[in-house]
């Protein structure tokens, strides 16, 4: 019996191993060892402690926060397993070089049946920065545009004060704290949710991932007063205003004719006016137009003030007249220009229109057409500048000016003549080099 297992022993042993072979070749075919990849899964920090407990905190950066695994395992094995099996752990205990985390891949329920798993990137990476908390101060903003006659009031932030915690760096390069609240179409005072908005000493808006708060579930809102909005006149006291003898006044007008105000409904409704006294436009012996600018801030009631706070001034124009003359309203657009310098161009600054009275016949005065008829000019005017030149006005036959008229001017540079002047400096310079090369030949 025995001889006849030890019989032709060393073929059976190598006959034992092919089959070994084959079988596993077999397998393989059938269930092959493969690669396969999982996408984005999130990686879990273990004993955070490690970091916060000595009073410091951590950023992850180089977007780490989540990794690619790859499963190496048979097909079969590779087929079942999900992404949500997977499980990325970073053990702030593996801490090392105070940047790097190794991170470790299990798979619930296959431990020891694949070969192995592993991430890429293989550490996550952590800033550290010491922790710093401080209190601050919240302004309460708007945006949007509440309903047509009504205006954003008094505003108030609910909690005022937000206490911010987390890397000190960040910390310390906020300037403001805003709860931006949206007013669209408000119609009544309410209190409105709102947004936490922090700004760095260049107004730029400053990322809160990193940072925590102690404003809670309910977040920050904005109490909101709404004023209603008013247009009311201008009235002028003109009592204190009179013409030189042998002058009378025109009608005299006030720009802008209303303005708009604002405040709580019960006191605009006893507004219906905004009222200059004579005391503010004591004028008298005038010969010819004059214009008064008035600031109205003093003026206006108590409890109420204007919408737009650059409004607050009015012109009032007192027209002067002569009897038996005729006044006439010329735009500086229209006035003639002649023996304007070269290179040079000409502006009116804020001056729009000239008044001229004319006196003589009526029947002249009412024919007489001032366009093309006005002029100024320039001949001796040859440098850029500001000059308050005389107008010259081409009168019919019998009528005169009762007063002389002048405009201010501005004359200015024309780019082209600056860049002509550039072209004759390189021309002028270039004709010097040239002569100094022809010296230095001689």
């Amino acid at each position: 019996m025995q001889k006849r297992i030890t019989k032709n022993l060393t073929l059976k042993i190598l006959a034992f191993l092919i089959a070994v072979f084959l079988w596993l070749i077999v397998v393989n075919i059938d269930d092959p060892v493969d690669d396969k990849t999982f996408s984005n899964i999130p990686v879990q920090v273990t004993h955070e402690e490690v970091i916060t407990d000595n009073n410091n905190t951590y950023q992850i950066v180089d977007n780490t926060q989540e990794v690619n695994v790859t499963v190496t395992a048979q097909r079969s094995v590779l087929d079942k397993i999900k992404a949500e099996d997977i499980q990325a752990t970073a053990d702030m205990k593996e801490l090392t070089l105070r940047t790097q985390v190794p991170i470790e891949i299990t798979i619930k329920g296959y431990a020891g049946k694949y070969e192995k798993a592993t991430a890429n990137p293989r550490n996550l990476q952590i800033q550290i920065d010491e922790e710093a908390k401080n209190n601050f101060p919240i302004t309460p903003t708007t945006t949007g545009t509440v309903r047509g006659g009504y205006e954003v009031g008094a505003l108030k932030a609910v909690p005022e004060k937000v206490t911010l915690r987390g890397p000190k760096r960040i910390i310390n390069s906020i300037a403001k704290v805003t709860a931006e609240a949206d007013v669209s179409g408000l119609s009544e005072d309410e209190t409105v949710e709102a947004k936490l908005v922090l700004y760095d000493a260049n107004n730029n808006v400053i990322d809160q991932t990193l940072l925590a708060n102690n404003l809670g579930k309910e977040g920050v809102s904005v109490e909101v007063e709404l004023l209603q909005v008013k247009s009311v006149p201008i009235e002028v006291d003109t009592s204190d205003v009179s013409a030189a003898e042998g002058y009378k006044l025109g009608k005299i007008t006030v720009e802008p004719q209303e303005v708009e105000i604002t405040g709580d409904k019960t006191t605009l409704a006893g507004v219906s006016k905004i009222s200059i006294p004579a005391s503010a436009l004591q004028l008298d012996n005038l010969t010819q137009k004059t214009d008064k600018t008035i600031d109205i801030s003093s003026y206006i009631p108590s409890g109420v003030s204007l919408t737009e706070q650059n409004a607050n001034k009015v012109v009032v124009s007192i027209p002067v007249q002569l009897p038996g003359a005729k006044t006439f309203e010329v735009s500086t657009n229209s006035i003639v220009v002649n023996n304007i310098a070269e290179g040079l161009s000409i502006s009116y600054g804020s001056t729009v229109d000239l008044e001229i009275q004319i006196k003589g016949p009526g029947d002249a005065l009412n024919l007489f057409s001032p366009a093309k008829k006005v002029s100024i000019d320039l001949k001796k005017y040859t440098n850029a500048g500001t000059y308050t030149v005389p107008v010259s006005v081409e009168l019919p036959d019998g009528c005169s000016l009762v007063n002389n008229v002048s405009v201010e001017i501005i004359l200015e540079k024309t780019k082209q003549n600056d860049k002509t002047q550039n072209e004759n400096s390189s021309s002028e310079g270039q004709t010097k080099e040239d002569e100094k090369k022809t010296d230095t030949i001689r």
